[in-house]
């Protein structure tokens, strides 16, 4: 806006000038020239019609100053706050060229897209990117944790002037920080450090953002979204949670190892009880046929063999023992 009422200004003097140079010439052509007493050359006086060159370029320069001052080009997205100081009354003029009273108006332009605000530790990150800006908050159990938080809003077009009126365009750091640094400790404090570790951070997630919104809308901040960026322990405790993973790790290795030997355990005394009932099987055949024990014997032999001889006295037919069983 200062570039455009700058360059306004440069358009009124350059006129001025145009038509001053204008109505000078054409007095010199007329042979009109003023010689104070030692005879130099003195200002000429304008008659007639070059007087009304002067005035006329003057006036031109005055109504292109004025336009200039008039006119505010608002960008896509955006609304211009405008304040009357002569009628005191406020306006919101939308995207696009808007004509503003010169002199008399006050103007603010507002950014109506989405906005962003983050709070961070990670350098370069963040409003604040040069420090530390997690927010540290005591758990249930009294635990620091810290929250990288991400927040996207946007104002209310309806509500601007309200918020231009009662709070000014630094409503961020006036309303959207301290709002979400008090929810989030509030919020935090409720849950066990384990909770906002794992298993319960998407509630805690819905939670703030709730309260956020409940919290700021009816100022004319619209909340998006709340976003957890992630979720910081001091050193001592990151260090237990990692002998704890590892404690774990390793009890599901033992718990792995035993499972195994069990079940190893189980299949030696299935095969065992199989080999006692196979026992007890051949006992029964043996004392029901003596000669069983002699086909068991055979049956384990080559099947090319078919007589045995024991000893000197006895002769086996093994043809014959394998004939009588079938």
């Amino acid at each position: 806006m200062q570039k455009l009422f700058l360059l306004g200004l440069v358009a009124a003097i350059a006129l001025t000038l145009t038509a001053f140079l204008a109505a000078k010439s054409r007095a010199r052509k007329g042979d009109v020239e003023v010689l104070d007493t030692d005879g130099r050359r003195r200002l000429p006086q304008f008659a007639g019609g070059s007087m009304v060159l002067v005035y006329a370029g003057a006036a031109g320069a005055l109504i292109l100053l004025l336009l200039f001052a008039s006119v505010r080009l608002v960008p896509v997205g955006h609304g211009l706050v405008v304040f009357n100081t002569v009628s005191k009354t406020f306006r919101l003029a939308p995207q696009g060229v808007a004509l503003v009273a010169p002199l008399i108006s006050d103007t603010e332009l507002y950014d109506l897209r989405r906005l962003e605000y983050t709070m961070s530790g990670v350098a370069g990150e963040g409003k604040r990117s040069e420090a530390d800006d997690s927010l540290w908050s005591p758990t249930k159990e009294g635990l620091q944790v810290g929250i990288d938080i991400t927040v996207w809003h946007h104002l209310d077009p309806r509500r601007v002037v309200d918020i231009h009126r009662g709070i000014g365009p630094d409503f961020e750091e006036k309303i959207i920080r301290p709002a979400v640094r008090s929810v989030i400790r509030l919020v935090i404090s409720e849950y066990a450090v384990m909770d906002v570790y794992s298993s319960r951070r998407a509630e805690i997630q819905d939670e703030i953002n709730a309260k956020i919104k409940r919290l700021v809308e009816k100022d004319g901040f619209v909340i998006d979204e709340v976003v957890l960026r992630d979720v910081r322990f001091t050193e001592q405790f990151a260090k237990a949670i990692e002998a704890k993973q590892i404690a774990q790790q390793s009890a599901e290795q033992m718990k792995y190892v035993l499972e195994k030997e069990q079940k190893e355990a189980e299949r030696k005394v299935i095969e065992a009880q199989g080999r006692s009932k196979a026992i007890e099987t051949i006992n029964e055949a043996l004392r029901q046929s003596p000669s069983y024990i002699k086909y068991l014997y055979v049956d384990k032999l080559s099947d090319k063999i078919s007589v045995i001889v024991s000893d000197q006295a006895t002769i086996m037919d093994l043809k014959g023992v394998l004939d009588s069983k079938k």
